[in-house]
């Protein structure tokens, strides 16, 4: 496909109110793109909507504040988008929460909750602004899957499937919307300065205890900025890129698990901690390496 045209075109981004979300809509504006921007937190994203105003003003800048864990609710504002903006050229689904615990910690809600906007707002926001992506000509789809849909470490099974989830669903959609002149991208980011560790629900069987510690350890792993991040999304995106990995963590870890698909969790383990002693599990009850929402627990 021919290099993606940011200019004029209209995109949507969820999850637009902090971290990666908030990056991408700066970055889209200063590329010359109309923007459609979701989240829950409606304080957060009026404030990043008038910042991205204020900087781009010959930009069209619109919000949505969504529950993207309401099926009904993600399926009005896919309708609304659609009545206003018949033609979208680019389409983020970049929202998304953390769950930390093992899955022997966490009730069946908590782990449906992670799925519901990891997963299925992914699917339907993508199934009702599909027609407006075919409308317009050389669109893309980008769905921002993690480090953790490509490998699943321990405590991290409802994010690590959700996310596994999104990037299947992304590599199908990549084949089938091929005649359609509509590109897709899987994104998987890791390491990135966020918030999402500090702001992941804590399965009910947790110790807290426990989870704080390994939040201070897990967030000292978190150092590329999230506008660093969002350069190298848009540059893959412009290029037609089907997989961007953002992060020498996201390169490094799917590279271990192409070789030791079964066995990358034995390698992992055996790293030895960078101050010497034990080894240690590479168990991060604490959340995902990177932040994809405004959503909030």
């Amino acid at each position: 496909m021919r290099p993606l045209v940011f200019a004029a075109g209209t995109a949507v981004v969820t999850g637009a109110a902090n971290g990666i979300g908030e990056a991408l809509a700066h970055g889209l504006a200063r590329r010359g793109s109309h923007l459609v921007l979701l989240d829950r937190d409606a304080e957060r994203l009026a404030a990043v909507a008038a910042a991205v105003r204020a900087a781009h003003p010959e930009q069209q800048v619109h919000t949505h504040v969504v529950d993207l864990a309401d099926p009904a609710a993600t399926d009005r504002v896919a309708e609304r988008i659609r009545a206003t903006h018949p033609r979208v050229r680019l389409l983020v689904n970049n929202a998304g929460v953390a769950l930390g615990g093992r899955f022997d910690q966490v009730t069946l809600d908590e782990f449906d909750w992670v799925l519901d906007i990891n997963f299925r707002a992914v699917v339907r926001l993508t199934h009702g602004l599909l027609p407006a992506l075919k409308a317009e000509p050389g669109a893309h789809l980008v769905n921002v899957s993690s480090l953790f849909g490509l490998i699943a470490p321990a405590g991290q099974a409802a994010y690590s499937a959700s996310k596994f989830a999104v990037r299947g669903f992304t590599e199908a959609l990549r084949h089938e919307l091929v005649d359609d002149g509509v590109g897709v991208t899987s994104v998987h980011p890791g390491g990135i300065a966020t918030a999402i560790a500090r702001n992941a629900r804590v399965g009910s069987g947790v110790v807290r205890e426990e989870y704080e510690l390994g939040l201070r350890q897990f967030e000292k792993l978190l150092s590329i900025p999230p506008a660093a991040a969002a350069e190298v999304i848009l540059r893959g995106v412009a290029r037609r890129r089907g997989r961007v990995l953002v992060g020498w963590s996201a390169k490094l870890l799917d590279l271990l698990a192409r070789v030791v698909p079964a066995g990358y969790g034995r390698v992992l383990a055996a790293v030895p901690k960078p101050a010497g002693g034990r080894a240690r599990r590479l168990s991060h009850p604490a959340g995902p390496p990177e932040v994809t929402t405004g959503e909030r627990a």
